[in-house]
């Protein structure tokens, strides 16, 4: 794989699903794009676009939602497709879709990850850039928070609590390095996203969880795991948190070179957390992969 250049997709990859939250049906097209030019979604049904950014974010009530003009919605639930090209290493692309979510498809980054493996990949003539973390940023919420320090590879680490007793007897801690190898398609890309049955109706009157199925999340109740199928990881639970969180880092608008921890965190810390790295640029520099591509 080529780490010195910028990369996009081979060719348009279609996708067709439901979204998580709106249980609508969509149809995605992942679509080569030039150089510098980042990720793009493109609504076909309003002819409204929105750079893949962190300054963008709009809503993380449940999943990150983006929006061009900070008024309404342009695209929702864009976590997971953006770690599988942060994983695949895309660093620009065209997202067409012609409705407002993402599709869900079995919860994970899989199916995105195996189109775009399959497609391919084309790589420019022009530098990869990455974000090298230079002083620690945090941000908290109760118990809560996350952290970017600096580190010379990417390395995250995670630790899940909840308060519901049902997640007890499940692992709460993961850290993966990429200085020791870590292989993080592996490890992370099939974890699915996650919630406890009692809370679905919750969800669905603030219209959230209206397309969740055990087909595309993994449910709980006071028993356990409902899924027939049960765990794809004993920890899973604790890898999509660090999938999600990955996902929030890319929109960042490059890979990160530092370390992220998250303790009982989600989108609105992930978030907040690049928003305010953002408002400290002495707490970062942009570097090109001369520098970054022996550390990852």
């Amino acid at each position: 794989m080529d780490r010195v250049n910028q990369k996009t997709v081979a060719d348009d990859i279609y996708i067709v699903g439901k979204g998580v939250h709106s249980g609508k049906s969509c149809a995605m097209a992942i679509r080569p794009a030039g150089a510098n030019t980042g990720i793009r979604f493109l609504r076909t049904d309003t002819n409204r676009s929105v750079k893949a950014h962190t300054s963008n974010v709009i809503d993380t009530q449940l999943s990150t939602s983006l929006s061009g003009n900070h008024s309404e919605v342009d695209v929702s639930t864009v976590e997971h497709l953006m770690y599988a090209l942060w994983v695949t290493e895309i660093d620009n692309a065209l997202i067409s879709l012609n409705g407002g979510e993402v599709p869900v498809q079995d919860g994970s980054a899989l199916s995105y990850v195996e189109a775009i493996r399959k497609t391919g990949v084309v790589s420019s003539h022009v530098p990869r850039k990455w974000l090298r973390v230079t002083q620690a940023t945090k941000v908290t919420s109760e118990d809560a928070y996350t952290i970017l320090k600096p580190y010379d590879g990417f390395k995250i680490s995670y630790t899940f609590e909840h308060d519901s007793p049902v997640f007890d007897p499940f692992p709460k801690y993961l850290e993966l390095d990429s200085l020791r190898s870590a292989d993080f398609d592996a490890e992370l890309t099939g974890a699915r996203t996650f919630g406890e049955f009692k809370d679905l109706a919750m969800a669905n009157r603030i219209g959230k969880c209206l397309g969740s199925d055990l087909t595309n999340s993994i449910g709980l109740d006071d028993a356990g795991v409902m899924n027939e199928e049960g765990l794809r990881f004993e920890d899973e639970f604790v890898r999509h948190k660090m999938l999600d969180a990955i996902g929030d880092l890319y929109l960042l608008g490059m890979p990160v070179l530092g370390e992220f921890v998250g303790y009982r965190s989600g989108h609105h810390l992930n978030s907040l957390l690049t928003k305010t790295l953002l408002d400290h640029p002495h707490h970062f520099e942009i570097v090109n992969t001369e520098f970054s591509a022996a550390a990852v």
